[in-house]
């Protein structure tokens, strides 16, 4: 199998779970080389995404390591299988590999939960909401590239479609005008109007809501086939850090109880949008 250049947080994913795997099975990459019969530097591609690993040497792997969590395996072994090159590789090299990366990792969660305090969500937002954000980027975005990062926003919408998400939205990205009056209106219909689906929730925090503070904690979540195989996405001064070891992911659904705990039900979050948008 070629050796791969710049692996995907997916196939990164996979190779640090097996990784995991063979730490807690206390055995070196050599060690591991020679259970399957290969060299070394093979099980060390493998374990850096540099490799890509096939169902049946998978397997062996997870034998050789006495990993009896099968739901686990059957997770992994999904993640070998799936080879798709799905819409987001249209935009490589044409766009930063973060938003590739959260585009294949949106496509393959079985849920996704997301709380934003600035700004609409990304899967939620109208085209010209959208824009208007590229748009006003400092240092400021080549018009050729801002249209780039639109259409392929929008094309992230095509799975809150089919996937189950939960959006918690401040009161504060609610009223914050980044472009007119006009699109705001738009926007927050837009937020109802999808709010609607069945598989769609949507929860407001208003600012007079008490308990706040210690609930204050942007995040993507994004359901894997497995709890173990979760992941959580947060924004950072160099691009989005994607977050996945167990603990991690354990304090972040913590978090996102807090927020659901201090948020409005979803009747009473349309309801509230519902007044705001009159007030525009």
């Amino acid at each position: 199998m070629a050796k791969r250049i710049e692996p995907t947080a997916r196939q990164m994913r996979l190779a640090v779970e097996l990784r995991r795997l063979r730490d807690a099975a206390g055995l070196t990459s050599r060690e591991a080389a020679a259970l399957l019969g290969v060299a070394a530097p093979q099980i060390s591609q493998i374990e850096s995404g540099l490799a890509g690993v096939s169902e049946k040497r998978l397997r062996r792997l997870a034998a050789n390591y006495s990993c009896s969590d099968d739901e686990l395996i059957e997770g992994l072994v999904a993640m070998t299988k799936d080879r798709t090159r799905g819409w987001w590789e249209g935009y490589r090299e044409l766009l930063p590999t973060p938003f590739l990366d959260l585009a294949e990792l949106e496509h393959h969660a079985t849920f996704l939960k997301e709380v934003q305090f600035l700004f609409i969500p990304g899967p939620l937002q109208t085209e010209g909401y959208a824009r208007a954000i590229f748009a006003d980027r400092v240092p400021g975005l080549p018009a050729e590239e801002v249209e780039l990062r639109v259409r392929h926003r929008m094309h992230r919408k095509e799975t809150v479609a089919v996937t189950p998400y939960e959006a918690v939205i401040h009161e504060a990205a609610l009223r914050i005008m980044v472009s007119d009056r006009t699109a705001s209106r738009a926007q927050l219909a837009h937020v109802l109007e999808t709010s609607e689906a069945e598989h769609v929730t949507v929860r407001v925090i208003p600012f007079q809501r008490e308990g706040f503070a210690s609930a204050a904690s942007t995040m993507t979540y994004a359901g894997g086939a497995v709890p173990k195989l979760d992941t959580v996405v947060r924004d950072g001064p160099h691009g989005a850090a994607f977050i996945d070891s167990e603990a991690q992911l354990g304090a972040f659904r913590t978090l996102f109880h807090k927020v659901e705990d201090v948020s409005l039900d979803p009747e009473r979050s349309r309801d509230f949008i519902h007044e705001l948008a009159k007030e525009l």
